[in-house]
């Protein structure tokens, strides 16, 4: 296998994540992003795990304890020990917290949190076992997608509906703009944004489409996160949250045969999911449908292409084609974009509109490994190894010419680097 130019990659990674490291849980950056994300922390638990499992585990505890009653994880667990208006929206404007006194957020980000915690215990079985570290996380990662699988099918048809941009993970994502036209943004006046504090305004979400997810949020802040009751303007199906789900629904499945129970019901559920996507479907790529609007999204995306780590997906040798394609260029430029090289929207700086994320191409590396694809696996691995080191650990890249972007020593770029660099 293809192994990493950079000879100090490893420990420069381990520095990343050790500084990032705040006792308890580790921030996606120390500027940017000051408190404990959701999927930022099951990513950065798959490189912790090579570091010390034990932390990697209680990364995931450490997420798992600010869970709600109703099983939703929020995407932002808030740390006392930062200044109250050093990020928005802060804790003052989500106006949430959990019985046991953590301020959240009340929104949701993508569901990869089981596969996380398999391949945390995978890496130290006899820790894992003395910890009793999945007897004690299985309960809360099926409420957890007993939360999406109920309160998220919004359209009825067995998927996992996504109520705000963030919820994504890529927030401001082509496949978003016509749902968000509908939103009638909050004032600009009303709120200040910190993100611009650190990033430049030309990678970053434009002003006009954060006063849209202000309002989207406040809506559902003032309805009390409540999904059965909140009159929700952006309600859309999306393929990469919807695949992540089957994959942990997959590794729900594993975790629940390792304590000796029953994986039946998982497997079920992956199947059903998988069935369910495959309406998402269209001309080669998985789209997002928005559920107030006219059914798919146009905009290819790479939540498109993500459904590759889905095990027996039926779609699987027309996506990789899409994924090879002009569109995707997999193989023939850095990463994989974010949005269609041959989009009218495409931005090759703009955050999810063209750029090229590190998490994302992980996902599809694992994708093509499962699929056999080893020769492209193994190209797109020493790109995101060299990308890493030469970026100091960017947030995302240009991907033409690799140039970074975003926060820099970024945990889950770091995490990620050092899981291909343990791939054998």
């Amino acid at each position: 296998m293809t192994t990493s130019p950079q000879p100090n990659l490893r420990q420069a990674a381990e520095r990343v994540l050790l500084g990032n490291w705040i006792g308890h849980s580790t921030v996606p950056s120390r500027s940017l992003y000051p408190h404990q994300w959701s999927w930022d922390s099951a990513f950065i638990a798959i490189g912790l795990r090579h570091l010390s499992p034990r932390r990697a585990q209680v990364e995931l505890e450490s997420l798992l304890g600010s869970q709600w009653a109703d099983g939703r994880i929020p995407h932002i667990s808030f740390s006392p020990a930062v200044a109250r208006d050093a990020y928005f929206p802060g804790p003052d404007f989500w106006q949430a917290s959990t019985a046991g006194g953590v301020e959240t957020s009340g929104i949701i980000q993508p569901p990869v949190h089981a596969l996380a915690a398999w391949l945390t215990h995978r890496a130290d079985e006899a820790e894992s076992v003395r910890r009793g570290f999945l007897a004690r996380i299985y309960p809360k990662l099926v409420a957890w997608h007993t939360y999406l699988r109920t309160r998220r099918d919004l359209g009825g048809r067995g998927l996992v509906a996504i109520v705000h941009p963030w919820e994504s993970g890529m927030d401001n994502s082509p496949a978003w703009d016509a749902a968000l036209a509908r939103v009638t943004p909050a004032p600009l006046d009303s709120f200040t944004r910190r993100d611009t504090d650190h990033a430049s305004t030309t990678d970053r979400p434009t002003d006009l489409d954060y006063g849209r997810y202000v309002q989207l949020a406040a809506t559902y802040r003032d309805h009390g996160y409540d999904d059965s009751r909140t009159p929700f303007e952006f309600a859309l199906e999306d393929p990469a949250f919807n695949a992540l789900l089957i994959t942990s629904e997959h590794a729900l499945a594993d975790i629940a045969e390792a304590l000796g129970l029953d994986p039946a019901h998982h497997l079920k559920a992956a199947e059903e999911l998988t069935g369910a996507l495959g309406a998402l479907f269209s001309e080669g790529l998985f789209h997002a449908r928005d559920l107030r609007g006219e059914g798919l999204v146009d905009a290819g995306t790479i939540s498109g292409l993500i459904p590759l780590i889905v095990p027996e997906l039926p779609q699987a040798t027309e996506l990789l084609a899409t994924a090879r394609g002009e569109r995707f260029g997999l193989g023939r430029v850095h990463l994989v974009p974010s949005y269609d090289l041959t989009g009218p929207e495409f931005e090759r700086k703009r955050y999810w509109r063209g750029p090229s994320w590190f998490n994302t191409a992980w996902l599809i590396h694992r994708g093509l490994v499962c699929r056999g694809e080893q020769e492209l696996a193994d190209k797109l691995r020493a790109d995101l190894l060299e990308l890493a080191g030469s970026t100091d650990f960017a947030e995302y890249v240009d991907p033409y010419d690799g140039s970074p972007r975003g926060a820099q020593t970024f945990s889950w770029t770091a995490a990620l680097a050092l899981d291909l660099l343990s791939c054998s």
